[in-house]
């Protein structure tokens, strides 16, 4: 066995700290310079304005009833709420659920808006917004089976009070969950209340995402194919507003039953985003550059490029390690066993469900090109 550095070591070893101290440098900058700076907005926690809240739901019977509820529950006024429930043609009973909410709440202006069938969330947020009451000033698009704090609305539109803030989303945590997925979390809601702060952040969050309604009706929301929450915030960014998530509106999403899924999925989307939305926002004609552009760039570094020297580079060991190299089969067996440390686990989790992502990127290209 060969214990000397070789090539396919040094070139591993260069991506490999590549990888990691960009992201790390990158989270250490923003936690240092911008998590404790002030907001620098006109904040105003007596701004009560009227909100309509818009649910896309397909197949939501088991947490329908339970969000209905919650959202009658926030410490805000009722008769300034309305609700929108759009059903994707569920089976499981979900619009029976939603007629009977509606009839035992007659105090709470609420709707069920019923689609012939299952489109994907953009086309029944889109529906959704057909059905807005003209005296509405907030829009806020949540999902079926979250649960917000108590105080979250309320804490939500006091941002919206200034002028200059079209976005606003929550601060997310799982719950019944300590594992690896909380972890990631407690990382990733520091570097989206930093760029906030910064001035923007390009990644958002479905379970509560507030606009504000004439900035919808002046740009609208992005419709391209996958489009999803962070298109839609990031394009109100690219508007020259400031879309922000705020440290003290806490919303507690579940951790699904096939959460690996729900994470690749999500991951696509924010690949797909990331490749196509700056360009989108010119093409509509609504971009301004602002300090947004600096932050989406970095971002879309880490969430389309940085994955790949990881993968890379673990390809290189395994080839060096094969070969007989000593330093190589050291740093594999290293990688390995700091999985039993949760942020590394939880890092290496994210990492993989992005690289899916971008692999099924590559593939659905090629595979248009093929046609």
């Amino acid at each position: 066995m060969a214990s000397e550095l070789t090539a396919l070591d040094t070139i591993a070893l260069a991506l490999t700290l590549i990888h990691f101290t960009t992201p790390v440098t990158y989270y250490c900058y923003l936690k240092k310079k911008y998590l404790s700076k002030p907001w620098g907005l006109s904040i105003n926690p007596g701004f009560q304005p009227r909100v309509t809240i818009i649910i896309p739901t397909y197949m939501g019977a088991k947490y329908i009833a339970s969000r209905l509820d919650n959202i009658r529950e926030q410490n805000y006024p009722s008769d300034k709420v309305e609700i929108i429930v759009v059903d994707s043609a569920s089976s499981d009973g979900t619009r029976e659920i939603v007629e009977k909410w509606i009839k035992q709440n007659p105090d709470i202006r609420a709707k069920l808006v019923l689609e012939p069938e299952r489109r994907g969330k953009l086309s029944a947020v889109l529906e959704g917004l057909k059905h807005i009451s003209s005296d509405s000033e907030i829009v806020i698009l949540t999902d079926d089976d979250c649960l917000w704090e108590k105080n979250a609305l309320k804490n939500v539109v006091k941002y919206i009070a200034d002028p200059l803030v079209g976005v606003v989303s929550g601060s997310i945590r799982y719950l019944g969950s300590e594992g690896v997925h909380n972890v990631y979390r407690d990382f990733y809601n520091v570097i989206r209340v930093a760029e906030s702060k910064w001035w923007s952040t390009p990644v958002h969050n479905g379970p509560l995402l507030a606009f504000r309604k004439s900035i919808l009706g002046r740009i609208g929301l992005p419709t391209f194919p996958g489009a999803d929450d962070s298109a839609f915030a990031s394009f109100i960014a690219f508007a020259g507003y400031r879309a922000i998530q705020a440290d003290d509106v806490w919303v507690y999403e579940p951790l699904a039953r096939r959460q690996h899924k729900r994470m690749i999925r999500r991951a696509v989307h924010l690949v797909a985003y990331f490749t196509r939305l700056k360009k989108y926002a010119k093409t509509r004609g609504v971009y301004v550059k602002t300090e947004f552009d600096r932050i989406w760039h970095i971002e879309a570094y880490l969430h389309t490029i940085n994955p790949i020297p990881l993968v890379v580079a673990a390809v290189l060991l395994i080839a060096s390690s094969a070969g007989g190299s000593i330093l190589a089969i050291v740093m594999l067996i290293m990688g390995v066993a700091l999985l039993a440390l949760k942020p590394y686990r939880a890092w290496m989790l994210n990492q993989l469900y992005l690289l899916v992502a971008i692999f099924k990127s590559i593939a659905a290209r090629e595979e248009v090109w093929s046609r």
